[in-house]
């Protein structure tokens, strides 16, 4: 008999939180390393919300030499943006960035960040 996956849902608060350390409790909560029966090859993984993630911090000077890369693919296609940039215009987009890179590049990871949730600011009531 095959066993139902029960996802539960994690939140956490990014107030204060150094950015490296949040996002390696997300990749193991993402990917079920925490329960029991974790296998490598399955996804036993659970939901997690991240609130406040425009308060997440950066310790030493990385918060003023940090830079994000991307290529077009095209000669001369190099683009870079420093970490203040892209935490003022999509705070959420550092967070992903960092679990994504923390993720194992397999065929599961496209669900396990699907099942990430990034808010920014306060809630909405």
């Amino acid at each position: 008999m095959t066993e139902l996956k029960k996802v539960t849902t994690h939140t956490l608060d990014a107030n204060g939180k150094v950015l490296g350390r949040l996002a390696t409790e997300i990749a193991t909560l993402l990917r079920g390393k925490n329960k029991v029966g974790f296998t490598y090859h399955q996804d036993h993984g659970d939901r997690v919300v991240v609130k406040n993630a425009d308060k997440v911090v950066l310790t030493g000077n990385k918060a003023t030499q940090k830079k994000y890369y991307r290529h077009s693919s095209y000669p001369g296609g190099l683009r870079e943006v420093s970490y203040k940039e892209m935490s003022e215009q999509h705070p959420d987009r550092v967070i992903r960035l960092a679990v994504q890179n923390m993720l194992p590049n397999n065929r599961l990871r496209t669900g396990w960040l699907k099942r990430l949730i990034i808010e920014t600011g306060e809630p909405h009531a």
